[in-house]
């Protein structure tokens, strides 16, 4: 789809138990985004006030693809709404 995408487990932090505002601190340190299934911690973090570069709350189901679809059909949508339609694939979408 076209995203540079870092995996907890890439960054080598998968499974050590790391607290949530170190994740976001780690996120915001490398400009990255956050994708999380933890709705209540994070969405605490935001309202916060710590300025980041967004983070995206999914569903726990396990439909990996189907949600990777679905935030690749939002961002698309918004990049274009935010254009005014005209998207190009160096822009990160197909």
């Amino acid at each position: 789809m076209g995203y540079d995408v870092l995996t907890s487990y890439d960054a080598g932090q998968a499974n050590q138990g790391i607290p949530d505002d170190e994740v976001l601190a780690f996120a915001i340190q490398h400009e990255r985004a956050v994708i999380t299934l933890n709705r209540d911690d994070f969405i605490e973090l935001h309202r916060s006030g710590i300025p980041h570069q967004g983070i995206i709350i999914c569903k726990t189901d396990r439909d990996y693809s189907g949600q990777a679809q679905a935030l690749h059909s939002y961002l698309l949508f918004r990049a274009k709404q935010q254009s005014g339609g005209n998207v190009s694939r160096s822009q990160g979408f197909e």
